[in-house]
């Protein structure tokens, strides 16, 4: 097994170059598979998930091509056809879900293939909501394996669960033009992770396609819209710079994320925010973001509901700061790539760290931590963010650090960088 330490340092100061976010690039596929001709989307996530999902997309007839930071894609205009092998996914659960909804236009019947993990994270709601639309869906247990045969894709009225995980909603509506009537789609349960859904309706607009939403369950979308060849340029990644700033936070720093801006669609740039709330300056520059840490950081409560990917570096940050600290409401957190609240309940508590797991959160107290050997349970969030602690504590040993590749490929080259940049500055 392959380990990396981390080695401490001090203050940090350096520009970073964050890749295109993994969230919009996924979106911009499906859009671009769809419409007819080329489209062109820039700064492109360079994420393993995304090459799956482009694989996913070459196997049913879409040609997807990289060049240089940007993906091609020749979109077939809704014409896909069921490749003769199972699509594969690993533990994509993006790729899978969006892909499934997609096939449910294909002729023929799909199927997708994923790791155990894959197998034990939520897929029913999207197959019941899709099978209420008139497509054939079954899936194999716990074996990962799922089936769909597309081509009768009616339209009408469903429901569909928003309380576990927002991609289910987002498949459907990426899809909904092409069904053969209108859809309405309300969505039950207290909707998790919202800003990723209006993320999805901004790329459908960039292509071409309105949708009607009414407050924020119900969504009505006309038939025989049709997605445009676009070119569409990706914003950075927000999850994958939260962890340059928290390092930022973490040493008394400084950091500008490159072409980081304000106002953005991702519902992840609310890292800035949150930084200001723990005692860091954030200044808002000419072609970026720049993150000052003050030395000092101070606990607060956080409801991450809709934006649980930043849970992982926000619980370091708690790790450090003075007084409670707490993380709530974010309960999907145990359908991620692994269970991340056990995790880093399970993980922290090897430094010595005073956490507890609550029933939907984590809390935090400040108490001396010591090094440790950190599993990752091949989750690319927790790797990314337990290296942060070896910034001030050290001794620490990252397991599988390789798995960052599911979403930032040029991790630790940036990692490595910022942490020499303490020694120049010295």
């Amino acid at each position: 097994m392959k380990i990396k330490e981390i080695q401490i340092c001090g203050p940090v100061n350096a520009t970073i170059r964050v890749p295109g976010s993994k969230s919009l690039t996924s979106r911009a596929l499906i859009c671009a598979s769809l419409a007819k001709g080329e489209s062109i989307i820039k700064n492109s996530s360079d994420s393993d998930d995304t090459a799956l999902m482009a694989n996913g997309l070459n196997q049913l007839g879409v040609l997807v091509r990289k060049s240089g930071a940007d993906l091609i894609v020749e979109g077939t205009g809704g014409r896909l056809f069921a490749p003769k092998f199972p699509i594969p996914v690993g533990n994509a659960g993006t790729t899978l879900r969006f892909l499934i909804g997609l096939v449910a236009i294909a002729r023929g019947e799909v199927v997708f293939e994923g790791n155990v993990r894959m197998g034990e994270r939520p897929i029913s709601g999207l197959m019941e909501a899709l099978t209420s639309l008139g497509v054939e869906t079954r899936s194999q247990g716990f074996s990962a394996r799922y089936m769909v045969r597309g081509g009768s894709f009616e339209g009408g009225r469903t429901k569909i669960r928003g309380d576990i995980s927002s991609q289910f909603v987002s498949s459907l509506l990426m899809i909904a033009p092409y069904a053969k009537s209108d859809i309405h789609i309300e969505v039950e349960g207290d909707p998790v992770s919202n800003p990723y859904v209006t993320m999805t309706l901004e790329v459908m607009k960039t292509f071409g396609v309105e949708v009607v939403q009414h407050q924020s369950e119900k969504f009505y979308v006309k038939a025989d819209q049709r997605y445009k060849p676009s070119e569409m340029s990706v914003e950075v990644d927000a999850s994958g710079a939260s962890y340059f700033c928290a390092a930022a936070a973490l040493t008394g720093g400084d950091v500008f994320i490159k072409n980081a801006r304000s106002a953005s669609i991702q519902g992840d740039m609310r890292i800035f925010q949150l930084l200001e709330l723990m005692g860091c300056e954030v200044l808002k520059e000419e072609g970026g973001i720049r993150i000052h840490g003050t030395g000092i950081l101070k606990g607060i409560d956080m409801d991450l509901r809709d934006t649980p990917d930043l849970a992982p570096t926000m619980a370091v940050l708690g790790l450090f700061a003075e007084g409670r600290t707490r993380i709530l409401n974010v309960p999907q957190l145990r359908d991620k790539e692994s269970d991340r609240l056990q995790s880093l309940t399970s993980e922290l508590q090897k430094l010595g760290a005073n956490v507890t797991l609550m029933p939907n959160g984590l809390e935090f107290k400040p108490v001396p931590l010591k090094g440790a050997q950190l599993d990752t349970y091949d989750d690319h969030r927790l790797a990314m963010s337990f290296a942060l602690i070896g910034l001030r504590v050290p001794g620490i040993r990252i397991e599988n650090p390789d798995c960052v590749r599911k979403s930032f490929p040029g991790f630790w080259q940036e990692f490595e960088r910022l942490r020499a940049s303490s020694e120049r500055r010295a």
